[in-house]
């Protein structure tokens, strides 16, 4: 309860940061997207096992401040999925900040124990992010704060942009004695077609002793996005 307490609370502020916003009579801006990909690739797994993942967003954003829904064809685990969030950004000339608060939903997701109820509505699943970036380089930590979150796992990104080029270094950990650390390598061709490789290069499991872990193979990941007229 806790942690549900702090995930309302903090939903709680950034919608009054986003009431404010419109008192202020900001200018609302509204922007969506549709994307197909060739893998479901989350922090570095594969999510689909191979299948392909379709997925679209919607924001509503004012002077920094945003809030959307993002929504995904799924994966094998959990079913189909959406995800609501909020936040504020702002840039200071090369520097950068981002605070946001994310909610995983999963309305028919059978769950990790086979549980066929709704997972993920109230808060059971969600993350408190914080965002740094600065002439290119970018530090990312994500924080689960859900009802069902484990207070000892988490999850970070360093990452550098070069021009069409992105480079991100992951670093995951469950809580468990259980964590793992993934390289991502994206080229943009354009503002439509991206590239991915995506491998796993370290982890705490030990797969020659039968030690359950991350898949290790490299990935690679093709992804078509288009923007839609609001």
């Amino acid at each position: 309860m806790k942690k549900l307490s702090q995930a309302i609370a903090l939903a709680g502020v950034m919608t009054a940061g986003l009431a404010a916003v419109s008192t202020a009579q900001a200018e609302v801006e509204v922007s969506a997207s549709a994307t197909v990909a060739s893998m479901y690739l989350w922090r570095g797994k594969d999510l689909g096992n191979g299948a392909a993942a379709v997925s679209g967003d919607l924001t509503v954003s004012a002077s920094g401040a945003y809030a959307g829904v993002w929504t995904s064809s799924g994966d094998t685990s959990w079913g189909n999925e959406y995800d609501l969030y909020l936040g504020y950004g702002a840039e200071m000339g090369d520097f950068s900040y981002d605070v946001s608060l994310l909610n995983y939903v999963y309305p028919k997701g059978d769950g990790a124990a086979g549980n066929p109820d709704d997972r993920g509505n109230t808060f059971d699943y969600a993350d408190a992010i914080i965002s740094l970036g600065y002439a290119g380089a970018s530090f990312t930590y994500y924080k689960p704060i859900g009802a069902e979150s484990d207070d000892n796992s988490s999850y970070f990104t360093l990452g550098y942009g070069l021009d069409a080029y992105s480079f991100t270094l992951g670093k995951a950990d469950d809580g468990d004695d259980s964590d793992y650390t993934h390289l991502d390598v994206g080229y943009a061709y354009n503002d439509n077609l991206a590239f991915t490789l995506s491998k796993v290069i370290d982890q705490s499991a030990d797969l020659d002793k039968g030690e359950a872990g991350v898949d290790e193979d490299l990935k690679v990941v093709v992804s078509y996005s288009l923007p839609i007229s609001m």
